[in-house]
Order: C-alpha cells, then sequence, then structure tokens
C-alpha cells in the first residue's frame, strides 16, 4: 500500500515591513536629492555669474545704479516729512485770551484743553512773559516801560497732533477752542498747513510712481538677461528635456541666476546710498545748524534694509519665471 503524501504546510503569513521601510527610504532619498538639486543649481548659478565677470558687473552695475536712485528718492521723503514735522511748530494753534481772564483761570483752561486725545502740547504765556518777549524782541524796550498797564492778553499756544495729515481735523479743533468764553481771538496759519500737507503728498505720489518704473526696468533688464543665458544653453536645454527633464527641473538654475542678480544688485544699491548718504551728512547738519535747526539725516533702517534686498531679489525671480514660461513652450527638440 502507498503511504499517504503529506502536504507541506504552508508557512504562517507575516507582515513584511520591507515595503514600507522601501517607501520611507524613497521618499527621504527624493527630499535628499531634491534638496542636492537645489543647491547645486544655487551655486552653480553663481559660479556661471562670476565665470562670466564683465557681463555680470555691466548688468548688476546698471540695476544697482536704478535702485539706488529709487532707494534715495524714499530716504529723501523720509526726510522731508522729518523736516515738516519740526516745522510743526509754525502750526500751532495761539488762543489771545480776555482782559478779565486771570491766569489761574488760563491754567485751568489749559489743563482742559490738555485732556483733549488731538493735542499735543499746550504752553501758556502769561501778561508778565509776554511783556518781557516783547521788549526783548521789539526793539521798543524803553517806550514800554512808559506805559502803566500791560496791554498784552494771556496767550494759550496749542500745538495738534497730526497737524500735516489731517486739515479737517485741525479745522475742527481750531473752531471748538474759538468758541471757549475766554478765548478773545484764536489764529492758526491754515493755509500754510495746507501747502505742507500738499508738499509731503506730491513727493510720496512722486516716490511711489518712480519706483514702480524702477521696478519694471529691473523686470525687463534682469529678463533680458535670463533671455539670452537660455539662448546661449539652447542645446543643454534641448537635450536635457530629450532625456525627460521637465520644464521645472530646467528653470531652477536660471531662477537662481535671477534671484542672485537681484539680490546683488540690491545690496550694491545699500552700499551705493550709504555713501551717498556719508557724502552729505556734514554739509546738510551744517546748514541745519546756521538755521539753528537740529536735523539729522534718516538712513534706511533694519526692515527697510531687508525690505530692499527682498523686493530686489524677488524682481529678480520673477521676471526670469515670466522669461522662462514664454521661452520653455517654445523650445522643443526637432
Amino acid at each position: 500500500m502507498k503511504k499517504p503524501v503529506k502536504k507541506p504546510n504552508k508557512p504562517a503569513v507575516k507582515h513584511d515591513t520591507r515595503q514600507t521601510r522601501t517607501a520611507g527610504g524613497n521618499f527621504i532619498d527624493k527630499l535628499k536629492a531634491y534638496r542636492d538639486h537645489h543647491a547645486h543649481a544655487l551655486f552653480s548659478s553663481l559660479g556661471r555669474l562670476v565665470a562670466t565677470p564683465f557681463t555680470s558687473i555691466m548688468t548688476i552695475t546698471v540695476l544697482a545704479l536704478s535702485i539706488a536712485l529709487a532707494s534715495g528718492f524714499y530716504i529723501m521723503v523720509i526726510n522731508v516729512q522729518q523736516l515738516t514735522e519740526n516745522l510743526e511748530t509754525s502750526n500751532q494753534i495761539s488762543l489771545f485770551l480776555k482782559d478779565s481772564v486771570s491766569n489761574e483761570d488760563a491754567v485751568r483752561l489749559a489743563g482742559d484743553i490738555r485732556k483733549n486725545s488731538s493735542v499735543q502740547s499746550v504752553k501758556v504765556i502769561s501778561k508778565e512773559q509776554a511783556l518781557e518777549e516783547f521788549k526783548t524782541y521789539s526793539g521798543f524796550g524803553a517806550a514800554i516801560t512808559v506805559l502803566e498797564k500791560n496791554p498784552l492778553p494771556i496767550v494759550i499756544q496749542v500745538l495738534p497732533k497730526n497737524a500735516l495729515k489731517d486739515k479737517k481735523e485741525l479745522e475742527t479743533l481750531f473752531k471748538t477752542f474759538e468758541q471757549f468764553n475766554e478765548v478773545d481771538y484764536a489764529q492758526v496759519d491754515m493755509q500754510w498747513v495746507e501747502r505742507l500737507q500738499s508738499m509731503v503728498e506730491v513727493a510720496r505720489c512722486a516716490t511711489a510712481l518712480f519706483s514702480f518704473m524702477i521696478a519694471l526696468g529691473v523686470l525687463f533688464i534682469i529678463g533680458n538677461t535670463i533671455r539670452l543665458e537660455l539662448q546661449n544653453r539652447k542645446d543643454e536645454v534641448i537635450i536635457a528635456k530629450l532625456v525627460g527633464a521637465t520644464n521645472a527641473f530646467i528653470s531652477r538654475p536660471f531662477l537662481y541666476t535671477g534671484f542672485w542678480i537681484g539680490f546683488i544688485s540690491g545690496v550694491s544699491a545699500w552700499f551705493i546710498v550709504a555713501i551717498l548718504m556719508l557724502i552729505l551728512r556734514q554739509p546738510v547738519e551744517k546748514l541745519s545748524g546756521l538755521y539753528e535747526g537740529d536735523l539729522h539725516l534718516i538712513f534706511l533702517g533694519f526692515t527697510e534694509t531687508l525690505a530692499l534686498l527682498l523686493i530686489a531679489s524677488l524682481l529678480g525671480v520673477l521676471s526670469s519665471w515670466a522669461v522662462l514660461v514664454f521661452q520653455l513652450r517654445h523650445t522643443r527638440p526637432e
């Protein structure tokens, strides 16, 4: 008799973790490869700029001068605003009180005015102080001593907040003070305030328009530079497309080239503006001192410097991206 043939037992099914490890490993490997490719594109694009020093220096110099012009215009507006803030003392409201108002009543009224949120500072000039100032600056000191009674009134000088920014608020404040019972006459040079407001507004608009035009120029210059670079490397791009490279893969070195051009141009523009400010600093402060002023040139701060470099770099990347999107669509292997 034949012995029954035993069927081999099936091995127990075990969970294979090799596939999971492989998937995780592939993701990490892809991430590392992505990082390495970006690093290679970043530094290789910088190396290509260094390899063509004459062309790179010419392009970056033109861009740096353009960006420096826009930055210099911006700094000029900031310093003009500083000057107008110093001139705000000429926009103060002068309240001439009635003769019947005593010094105590004037001090009390000044205290009420200080409570107004639109008021920056209040100063009370008594009759005696006004008389002394008149004797000192008028040249009629001997004639004043002959008078038996002080004819000058008590004056309250009110310096509003944002006098150069909000004319309507200043007008409302002036009408409010003018209606006080203690006030005999109120005075403020509204036309001077309006002129200063117009000057500052014109300077701001001119800065915005000028900066916009400079930004367009930077976009076209960097875009044309990237277009020429793409034409010089056309064979390399076609070979990359033949082996299956995507447009995003091909674009990375050119995008980093635009970034480097914009970034280096921004840094160069910062140094140009800094040198110009150092040259102008002493003459401007000397002129301010001759007019008994306290004007100090304001330079780009840390935030403005970061904004300058960021905007310059973004302009480089955006112009490169716009050119690459158009050119790569029309660049096909024959």
